[in-house]
């Protein structure tokens, strides 16, 4: 999945020649004639998509300097490479001061205009980055920052934004890696403590024997090796978020304790003589069934449902596959940032192979796997075969790295296999395979044309013996929509029978 380019140029000829350099360099396109257009391209829901704005400076109307101005209260982290005939340095300056990342003079070079475009979306992605990190370092994640595209998601984050305003205490219940900690964080964000201490502690993790003192602090001298005075998890929260995670280790003796803090607002650090007040917003997370826990005797009921006041159950990514295309292109921007690779989408099929793996190491799994693509990816695409793994587990054999066809050619072979043509009778469909696609039907009258397109494309598909590009070429059609229209004629499901 490349990043889209929006062309905006007044001239019909210019236009179409920078939608053809920017989709030879492997980028997708929209074309816009004015500036106005862009502008309301730009604020309609494909707006989301735009990576990236080619703008010609000089327009009947609206300008590219008029755009620009209204681009950038809206839109200012979008970049933009200005393209003007007429080239000099105050135009150049006039462009830059106005919010332009590049200025290009016509024609320029298909070399010159791909260097531009992948330096603008690389300082874009660095910018991006470092915008993240500090919020994360500034405890100041919101819930605009997380990728939800999934009716599942949206209705977690509904919960968890009416949650955030308050100061319940809150139980993320989930499987490991499916990102509790994260929201944990975005929960922080959108609350009044916003700014203020996040503590974030692995129950799972802590030695036995020190857990109190990590928990709740001790004093100097109180046992052997406490040779200064420590303050705890819960002073160190105070006035802040205390993210407890994997709550469910915790053991007897020590829900006892945390249980008393819970209540009282205050701590006793080992070897104190008197308790420590403390104010704390408290999350907690976990990957057991508490209450099964409850049951068993190994959770304590009292600590349960002190704890288990505001629950929220985050699905696994298995039932939040829509997500899965916006986590990818997030992971492939953040890890060419810190790998410095050129690196600018993934390949529909390597995407579509991702989208249809189970995850059972959900969002860390995938996180893993996109980087490992990244760190083996030569190209500025990743391809089916750059993971490897998890094409084995679908049991899809990748020929190399960047083998084009290997994947979909595969799975479109498995999918004219198994399926029937319904609308068509055995003999039509081997009169089609013979000699071309009946345009009628057994009942006389003619087929609909959207029979006839899957009809050809599968008659295309087994002449070719899946070879995609090949597939492509001959009907006269980009490969991204020959892809598109074979999700839409079903793959996705008959490769997951298959």
């Amino acid at each position: 999945m490349a990043h889209t380019i929006l062309v905006v140029d007044d001239d019909p000829t210019q236009r179409r020649l920078l939608q053809a350099q920017a989709e030879k360099c492997g980028f997708q396109t929209i074309t816009a004639a004015s500036g106005q257009e862009a502008l309301d391209t730009l604020n309609s829901p494909k707006g989301a998509s735009i990576g990236l704005l080619l703008l010609d400076l000089v327009m009947p109307g609206m300008d590219g300097l008029g755009v620009l101005a209204q681009l950038r209260p809206t839109h200012p982290a979008l970049p933009v490479i200005v393209l003007t005939a007429q080239g000099g340095v105050d135009t150049a300056v006039g462009a830059m001061r106005a919010g332009a990342d590049d200025f290009l003079v016509k024609p320029a070079s298909p070399e010159r205009l791909q260097v531009s475009i992948q330096n603008a979306l690389k300082v874009k992605a660095l910018t991006g980055e470092i915008q993240r990190l500090k919020k994360t370092n500034d405890n100041r994640l919101s819930f605009g920052d997380l990728i939800a595209e999934s009716p599942a998601m949206r209705s977690v984050l509904r919960m968890a934004e009416r949650a955030a305003q308050s100061n319940i205490p809150i139980l993320i219940e989930g499987e490991s890696g499916v990102g509790k900690e994260v929201l944990a964080r975005a929960i922080q964000g959108g609350s009044d403590r916003a700014g203020k201490p996040f503590v974030a502690v692995n129950c799972g993790a802590i030695p036995e024997t020190l857990i109190e003192s990590i928990l709740f602090g001790h004093e100097k001298g109180s046992f052997t090796g406490a040779v200064d005075k420590h303050i705890g998890k819960f002073q160190e929260a105070n006035g802040g978020t205390l993210f407890l995670d994997e709550i469910g280790e915790l053991r007897l003796d020590m829900q006892v304790k945390l249980l008393r803090a819970i209540q009282e607002g205050e701590v006793d650090p080992v070897g104190a003589k008197r308790p420590v007040k403390v104010d704390i917003r408290l999350v907690s997370a976990t990957n057991r069934n508490l209450q099964q826990q409850v049951t068993e005797g190994k959770f304590r009921e009292d600590l349960f449902y002190r704890l288990n006041v505001f629950p929220i159950q985050l699905p696994p990514l298995r039932d939040r596959r829509e997500d899965v295309p916006a986590l990818v292109a997030h992971f492939i921007r953040r890890f060419a940032v810190e790998e410095n690779k050129k690196i600018v989408g993934i390949e529909p099929a390597a995407l579509e192979m991702l989208a249809s793996y189970n995850w059972p190491g959900n969002i860390r799994q995938l996180e893993n796997a996109v980087f490992r693509a990244v760190v083996m990816c030569d190209g500025e695409c990743l391809h089916p075969g750059d993971f490897p793994q998890i094409a084995s587990l679908l049991g899809i054999t990748v020929k190399a790295s960047h083998d084009e066809d290997s994947f979909v050619g595969q799975a479109a072979k498995r999918y004219v296999a198994a399926t029937p043509s319904a609308p068509l009778a055995h003999e039509a469909v081997a009169g089609a395979r013979a000699e071309g696609v009946n345009v009628m039907g057994i009942d006389g009258h003619l087929r609909k044309l959207e029979e006839i397109e899957h009809e050809l494309i599968r008659f295309a598909i087994e002449k070719y013996e899946g070879h995609m590009s090949e597939v492509a070429r001959r009907l006269g059609i980009g490969r991204s929509t020959l892809y598109r229209k074979l999700r839409e004629m079903g793959l996705d499901d008959e490769r997951g029978a298959a």
